[in-house]
């Protein structure tokens, strides 16, 4: 079916009186069961379109690995700069290989070799005396959350880590999660590079201007207990070896407590970072596209002020989906049968205020989302009108819409250009990183950053004749860069 068949079948549902309203969960017209055959061919034509515009706007399968192996190996030469101090693990979606060059911030984060904290079944004899070991204890913090008792100071400690331990009442030593990100808050920058207002675990930084990064200082965290208790569930989904990767992965803990606890400056929470990269990485393609899609609409319709909803949200509305039904009832011709379930997910969680983390399902990820009651019922009236479309619910993301309508052949040539100027900045970022040395300096000189540079000029100028032929005034190099890189 060619797309504007696809948007003709589309406005023709849109415009069509809808008959069975699937207000209730129970009520979703599940793959096999939808009221006629008719319905089935619309669902299952526009979902398979979708994929396709999906993949035109850079959520194909290859773009997302070349992303995944990019910001993996930034990790691995940010890694080695730090000589064995720290361990750099790019997060968010810049990890997952499901954001474009400039769509979003870059997630970093820095977990600290020098520490260790440890649940209570693991003993620390086990770790050389220059590491500095903190023991977990969560019997008075919120589910996924602990404070940190010093259990041993070694003999090399940071001074972030050093002056951030407080005094527990009782003479022992916790380790603050407030001062500890403080600390941090005072390192020297980089020139060209501006800091903001602590968000949280991390803190904001823009570097010449356009490029945002999100710095979360975190410490390793040994949870056997934790990680063993997840792997044991019984599910349609990881496979055993993909769950064994992602205990062998462990934990981190990040310096923020759970918002109201009377513990919230001292308390850390847990994450599973690299196990949740592991986790989206094994997705299959329809499910990759369903989290795309799920981000869309909280970006262009919901659009949460204070992350009241957030992309962490969506995820774990995925995975559970992912665990708990058969792989194969995920194809193409599902995709927006799917997002229907998972958009009824999401109207549940936002009814009860209630939804469970995948990783610690005691902890639940809407206790404190500050969603207040207006935004609540608008929210929820959203949704249940999208629940009520049917497939034509994906015309309210401008970006399908806009595929929609677009040539065929014009999108094609586009989404080719776009896709090869993402790989040449993706090997300039990586590139860039080996020519700084270790005072700082930049070798601006080097052969292959110089070609990279070229090739990426010259696909630019490609691109400003073609808006130029068709009409377009814009005519700033870097303009169209960044709006393609969006």
């Amino acid at each position: 079916m060619c797309m504007r068949s696809s948007y003709r079948l589309i406005c023709t549902v849109w415009m069509a009186e809808s008959g069975t309203r699937p207000d209730e969960p129970e009520r979703f017209r599940r793959q096999g069961n939808v009221s006629s055959k008719g319905d089935l061919i619309q669902w299952e034509n526009t979902s398979v379109e979708t994929c396709t515009i999906l993949s035109w706007l850079g959520y194909g399968q290859e773009i997302i690995q070349a992303r995944k192996d990019a910001y993996r190996e930034l990790g691995k030469l940010l890694t080695a700069r730090e000589c064995g101090e720290a361990t750099y693990i790019i997060a968010g979606s810049k990890g997952e290989g499901l954001s474009s060059f400039l769509e979003s911030d870059v997630d970093q984060m820095v977990v600290n070799n020098r520490v260790f904290c440890l649940e209570d079944v693991v003993k620390s004899s086990a770790f050389p005396g220059e590491i500095t070991v903190l023991r977990s204890l969560s019997r008075r913090s919120y589910h996924g959350h602990c404070r940190l008792l010093l259990e041993r100071r070694g003999t090399i400690i940071h001074r972030e880590v050093n002056d951030a331990f407080c005094d527990d009442g009782y003479g022992r030593e916790l380790l603050s999660s407030d001062l500890f990100v403080n600390n941090w808050s005072n390192e020297r920058l980089a020139e060209g590079t501006v800091q903001h207002e602590r968000a949280g675990p991390s803190i904001p930084n823009t570097m010449h201007g356009h490029l945002h990064r999100d710095i979360v200082h975190a410490l390793h965290y040994y949870c056997p207990n934790i990680l063993s208790k997840w792997a044991a569930r019984p599910r349609h989904w990881p496979p055993p070896e993909v769950a064994q990767r992602v205990v062998s992965l462990g934990a981190v803990l990040t310096p923020v407590g759970f918002k109201g606890s009377e513990y919230q400056h001292v308390e850390w929470r847990v994450c599973f970072n690299a196990g949740e990269i592991e986790l989206i990485s094994n997705l299959n393609d329809t499910q990759t596209k369903l989290y795309v899609l799920l981000k869309m609409i909280k970006n262009d319709v919901l659009h949460p002020r204070k992350k009241e909803v957030s992309s962490y949200t969506l995820k774990n509305i995925v995975l559970w989906m992912a665990e708990n039904n058969p792989q194969a009832s995920f194809h193409k011709k599902s995709l927006l049968q799917w997002l229907h379930e998972a958009l009824d997910a999401l109207r549940v969680a936002l009814i009860t205020l209630e939804l469970p983390y995948y990783m610690i399902p005691e902890r639940n990820l809407m206790a404190t989302s500050g969603l207040d009651e207006e935004q609540q019922r608008t929210w929820i009236s959203t949704i249940t009108d999208m629940l009520n479309e049917g497939p034509k619910m994906i015309l309210r993301l401008p970006k399908i819409r806009k595929a929609l309508i677009a040539h065929p052949e014009p999108l094609r040539w586009y989404s080719g250009r776009r896709i090869e100027l993402e790989l040449l900045s993706l090997m300039r970022m990586n590139r860039a990183a080996i020519c700084w040395d270790e005072n700082g300096e930049f070798d601006q000189t080097d052969a292959i950053l110089q070609a990279l540079e070229r090739r990426r000029n010259e696909v630019i100028t490609d691109v400003c004749v073609r808006m130029i032929m068709e009409g377009s005034r814009v005519i700033n190099a870097q303009a169209i860069f960044d709006r393609i890189m969006m």
